[in-house]
């Protein structure tokens, strides 16, 4: 049977049971943190903030790939500062050999060019006899014939007076010096000036009078002395040695090849820093093999994709790398030996000692542009990295905002509706009361 209920208490219910509803419904706000939890709710603001939060996540998945890619970039990095210090210590290695004064210089001595019966005659050292004597007759005597000292006269090695030029022709490796000398008054002192001017060979008279040619360097020397009647003809005859005997030296130390050769003994220092140079420059190519990470290594070049985004196709961004195959060989650094091999650098040789010392600056100067191309890469990973965690940062911002709710607000509306609650319950509470006034009369 239904109950009949007065117009009050009918109201003062109503009322009660609709601020129950939104204190419930305000009381799930608070709690789920959201003021939009199904598309009931708000459906725009629903599926915009879902497919916010859904983006955000592709992005957010997409930082551990551009991790790893940095940290394998990083790798290579370390990897070329490993292989740089271990080719300044080759140029190390290379300046302690050219450091040590090797002991295969190709060095002659030609026969003496004064006598002791000068020495008696002159009361001079044979080194000065033979330093002051001219190069052409000046006795006018035959001009082939050599001159001795005299307490008068210095002497001469009788070149033809009719030569009215000199010239020396020193070659050694690859290099080749000729100067042409007037043969007027022309001495020893003045040759052993011009042989030291060339900077190919040195050249002093020993105690003994002996003329001693010595090359600079580790190549062999051929040497010869000529004479003509212009500077050209003494610079061709310079080439076959035709005044070679005047200073006690064949002819054929002007063309035989290697005529003036370094002692059969190598240098002892250099020998010994021959392994020290190969076993760094196999460390080379151990240190890049070990340069990898999560299986890539830019240094043996293999190639590395970086995503960006979350697209597909021609819509995706994406930093691709590729690596390079980091070996001695590659750089341009060969193997050490004590012979002149193809493909090998002599170390008892100073030619091939400079030739490695460029070839390691060249070295030096690759890995500088590797490490460069790779740190560019690296910046630009890094920064996507950055962009891609603030970009993900703003989507879940971006959907919060649409759906969730002001705690503050959802609070205070909370207790304003518990207020109106306790309200309605005095309300229904007053308006029984009156019905039950009305029964008193009875």
């Amino acid at each position: 049977m239904a109950v009949s209920l007065s117009v009050g208490v009918r109201n003062a219910l109503s009322s009660l049971q609709s601020t129950a509803a939104q204190a419930q419904a305000s009381q799930y706000r608070l709690a789920t943190g959201k003021k939009v939890n199904t598309a009931v709710d708000n459906p725009v603001n629903y599926f915009t903030a879902a497919s916010l939060n859904d983006r955000s996540s592709q992005l957010t998945s997409l930082l551990d790939g551009m991790s790893n890619g940095i940290q394998t970039i990083q790798a290579a990095s370390k990897g070329i500062d490993g292989i740089t210090k271990l080719v300044n210590s080759l140029q190390s290695t290379i300046k302690q050999a050219q450091s040590d004064a090797a002991q295969n210089r190709p060095t002659k001595a030609g026969t003496a060019l004064a006598t002791a019966a000068e020495q008696v005659a002159t009361s001079k050292s044979l080194k000065d006899i033979a330093l002051d004597k001219h190069v052409t007759d000046i006795t006018g005597g035959t001009a082939t014939t050599a001159d001795a000292a005299t307490a008068t006269s210095s002497g001469d090695l009788g070149v033809a007076n009719t030569d009215t030029n000199l010239a020396i022709s020193i070659t050694a490796g690859s290099t080749t010096y000729t100067a042409s000398i007037s043969s007027a008054n022309a001495t020893v002192r003045d040759v052993v000036n011009e042989i030291n001017k060339s900077g190919v060979a040195t050249a002093f008279v020993d105690e003994k009078g002996q003329l001693n040619v010595k090359g600079n360097g580790s190549d062999d020397v051929q040497f010869g002395i000529g004479s003509g009647t212009s500077a050209a003809a003494a610079v061709t005859a310079a080439g076959t040695g035709s005044a070679n005997t005047a200073f006690g030296f064949l002819a054929a130390d002007a063309t035989a090849a290697g005529a003036i050769k370094g002692q059969s003994i190598t240098s002892s220092v250099r020998s010994n820093l021959i392994d020290q140079y190969n076993d760094l420059r196999d460390k080379i190519d151990d240190l890049a093999k070990d340069s990898s990470f999560n299986g890539i290594n830019l240094l043996k070049g293999d190639r590395l994709s970086i995503q960006f985004n979350e697209k597909t196709g021609k819509n995706q961004t994406k930093l691709d790398i590729q690596g390079s195959d980091v070996t001695s060989d590659n750089l341009g650094i060969v193997k050490a030996g004590n012979t002149q091999l193809a493909g090998q650098t002599n170390f008892q040789n100073d030619a091939d000692l400079e030739a490695a010392t460029k070839s390691l600056t060249g070295a030096l100067t690759s890995l500088k542009s590797l490490s460069s191309t790779f740190g560019a890469n690296l910046s630009v990973a890094q920064t996507r990295q950055d962009f891609t965690k603030d970009m993900a940062d703003v989507l879940t911002t971006g959907a919060s905002n649409l759906v969730n709710v002001d705690q503050n607000a959802e609070a205070a509306s909370l207790l304003a509706l518990q207020t109106r609650q306790q309200l309605s319950q005095t309300a229904l509470s007053l308006s029984n009361q009156a019905e039950q006034g009305v029964l008193r009369l009875f």
